[in-house]
């Protein structure tokens, strides 16, 4: 694997509280050739524009809004952001099939509406990395291993018809295994050596995800906090390649 080859299957979240912030890693991350990674903050402070100068950048996006509700409004919310003309979505996978089918379909309408070849990846997501098996048995109310639950989540996900799962870098072997090498694992909780885990609970190192069989390596603070995001970038780009 060759470093552009790496970065391809990296995301970076560009998790700030405004536009400025946010562009100001984007920009210094462009001649990588990552992915960005929009979430809740940054969309919710700034809104679809966001998105756009992204694109404008060159950047492939993952717009990671989690959704969950009734099928008809996560159909139309697919919909629309489809139309920004992102790379990826993700939707929970506790929402069920329907609902993930429906999400599948609000987004193929979306692309064709905004005259897109494709329509973006969906993926579910299973259990968030902040998860351990304590609180998903006590607080959740979901009994036994986290893996369970996420290959389960996991089995619903590709009946529904959705390209892969968010997953912790733990689960992604199994993921492989159950599913097939085309069943995308996109992983969070990515953490460098001499990072602290913060509130992510089950995390990897870049080479411990790979070796996994993770497709997409996503990581926030240790590259979108670092002084230098280019370097901190580098840095992982590095780890991975030498694998």
């Amino acid at each position: 694997m060759n470093a552009s080859e790496a970065a391809a299957r990296v995301m970076v979240a560009l998790d700030k509280p405004d536009a400025a912030e946010a562009l100001r890693v984007a920009e210094a991350l462009r001649p990588f050739g990552c992915w960005v990674k929009v979430g809740l903050e940054l969309f919710y402070a700034v809104g679809p524009d966001i998105v756009r100068e992204c694109r404008r950048l060159g950047f492939r996006i993952f717009l990671d809004l989690k959704l969950h509700d009734i099928p008809n409004q996560v159909k139309g919310a697919a919909r629309s952001l489809a139309r920004l003309g992102v790379d990826m979505i993700n939707v929970h996978a506790a929402g069920g099939t329907e609902m993930m089918r429906a999400a599948a379909q609000g987004a193929a309408e979306g692309a064709e509406a905004a005259g897109r070849s494709a329509p973006p990846l969906i993926v579910a997501v299973t259990q968030l990395t902040s998860t351990t098996r304590e609180m998903m048995n006590g607080e959740i109310g979901i009994p036994g291993e986290v893996e369970d639950t996420v290959l389960r989540y996991a089995r619903l996900a590709k009946k529904a018809g959705l390209h892969g799962v968010v997953a912790s870098p733990l689960e992604a072997a199994a993921i492989k295994r159950a599913f097939g090498r085309d069943f995308l694992a996109v992983t969070p909780g990515i953490r460098p050596a001499g990072h602290e885990a913060g509130d992510q609970r089950r995390i990897a190192s870049p080479l411990e995800a790979l070796r996994a069989g993770a497709d997409f390596l996503v990581v926030g603070r240790p590259v979108a906090a670092a002084p230098d995001p280019a370097a901190a970038l580098e840095q992982i780009l590095k780890e991975m390649t030498e694998a």
